[in-house]
């Protein structure tokens, strides 16, 4: 055997309560480890490197001696396979994607370019106001998920998305293809889900007692009380929208039934009070759960927020997570979003090579049946992926996810939060360096303290009410 080193960008140490926790890089995972394990890594970190028998000795000497050659291999075996100890190259575990296949399970229709509002902040480079709006039609959508069938027709289910614009703009076309969608599915032996994002301004009684009876996954686009929600979700007509979003949602919040209702909340420059934007969504209005998108890379720099704003978003989501751990401590689930991806993430120990799904199990189609990466980029100068009627640009597809997936030249390669985070969101690169293979850095180090805060609350979790995982958080999940 040649000499042993460790693999520090492999492994993260943390603290909680005074005890040793591990969070292990290439798999995402939390090990509470024992004082042998620590102590072999620690003699090895010491020392830059060791034979066997000098680790043993050292072992020995430092309290360990009734340990065994047999027992000393056979931990080491497990620590190697950990990819933390090394009689090689020491070098930083990151898996490259090889595509093969595109399993996609999520066809995203951009249903309307069309939109009511005139949200200033809005990103879509495809908007029109609503008179102009370019509406997708039947066949574009029915090939749409014929393509999704194509490429993954091994699955069992798929989801179906609508967005925009404002995809209520275009309720006929909604109606028209779940009814087509159900029968061409379930007649396959297949379940589909459906999934909208709105601003609520469209809702009416009957419409949410459609989305009911077909099991609708909705989230509503809402920013928080009024004076915040009026700043920058108007009309096209000027005014502000929060009175009309709180009279629509009201009926919605209160009588559906089949999925809980989320808020998703667009944070822009002066607007960092995640705190009181969660209660009153929440508390106030009655949202199962609000999620945070801090404005960080628009077009339009005045909505960026600044770095000091960032910090205190960031800080204000810990303080909101400090709740949700005593929420959770109690069997309860507060309702943050952000925080129980976060969790789920650990607790399910996801590593990702890439940052989300986009290109691979999603991709979005427009109103003209071309295939983007993901519904952000409809409209944009971002080359296309194919279309519907002719299909995937597999070539094309499979170099842009495998070349983003190699972290070798950037930043990303040595990052404890690398298997979580990976580059962060391709658009966001877009927009804010126009180009998608850059990742996110500049919020890096907030990034990675807020994974840190999110290790040591699933810890505390897991120590004091271990069943919230397969409880609160899990119903999150099948929801």
């Amino acid at each position: 055997m040649g000499m042993l080193k460790t693999i520090p960008d492999n492994l993260h140490r943390v603290q909680v309560d005074g005890d040793p926790l591990w969070f292990h890089i290439p798999t995402t995972s939390l090990f509470t480890p024992d004082a042998l394990s620590e102590d072999i890594l620690r003699q090895l970190d010491d020392a830059q490197g060791l034979s066997p028998e000098a680790l043993g000795q050292a072992l020995v000497e430092g309290g360990h001696g009734q340990l065994s050659v047999a027992e000393l291999d056979d931990r080491l075996a497990q620590l190697k396979a950990l990819k933390l100890v090394t009689e090689g190259d020491v070098v930083a575990f990151n898996p490259r994607v090889e595509v093969e296949e595109f399993p996609l399970s999520t066809v995203v229709l951009n249903v309307n370019t069309g939109c009511n509002l005139g949200c200033s902040y809005c990103y879509k480079e495809d908007l029109d106001n609503p008179r102009d709006g370019k509406k997708m039609d039947l066949a574009t959508a029915q090939a749409s998920i014929e393509l999704m069938l194509k490429e993954a027709p091994w699955r069992d289910r798929y989801n179906v998305v609508f967005f925009g614009g404002e995809p209520l703009s275009n309720m006929p076309l909604i109606r028209e293809v779940v009814d087509w969608a159900e029968t061409r599915l379930h007649g396959l032996g297949k379940q589909v889900d459906f999934t909208l994002t709105t601003n609520a301004t469209l809702l009416t009684e009957e419409r949410i007692a459609y989305f009911d009876a077909h099991r609708f996954g909705l989230t509503i686009s809402m920013d928080g009380p009024k004076a915040i929600h009026d700043k920058n979700r108007i009309a096209v007509n000027g005014q502000g929208t929060y009175d009309l979003v709180a009279r629509r949602i009201k009926p919605l919040l209160q009588n559906y039934r089949s999925r809980p209702i989320g808020a998703r909340v667009t944070l822009t420059r002066g607007v960092t009070d995640v705190v009181g934007i969660h209660h009153h969504l929440v508390n106030e209005l009655g949202f199962h759960e609000a999620g945070f998108a801090p404005v960080t890379s628009g077009d339009m720099a005045e909505y960026n927020l600044s770095a000091e704003e960032l910090k205190q978003v960031f800080d204000g989501m810990v303080e909101l997570g400090e709740r949700a751990v005593a929420c959770a401590l109690e069997g309860g689930d507060l309702g943050f979003g952000n925080f129980n991806q976060l969790l789920t993430d650990l607790w399910e120990g996801r590593s990702k090579a890439v940052p989300c799904g986009a290109g691979l199990g999603l991709v979005a189609v427009d109103h003209q049946g071309d295939v983007h990466l993901c519904h952000r980029f409809t409209g944009s100068s971002m080359p296309t992926f194919g279309n519907v009627e002719t299909g995937l640009k597999h070539d094309e597809l499979k170099q842009f996810v495998e070349a983003r997936s190699d972290r070798s030249q950037r930043g990303c390669s040595d990052c404890r939060i690398r298997n979580l985070c990976s580059g962060g969101c391709y658009h966001e690169s877009y927009a804010r360096h126009g180009d998608p293979m850059t990742p996110t850095y500049h919020y890096c180090d907030l990034m990675r303290d807020w994974v840190d805060f999110g290790i040591q609350a699933y810890a505390r979790i897991q120590r004091g009410r271990p069943d919230w995982f397969d409880g609160p958080l899990a119903r999150r999940q099948s929801a």
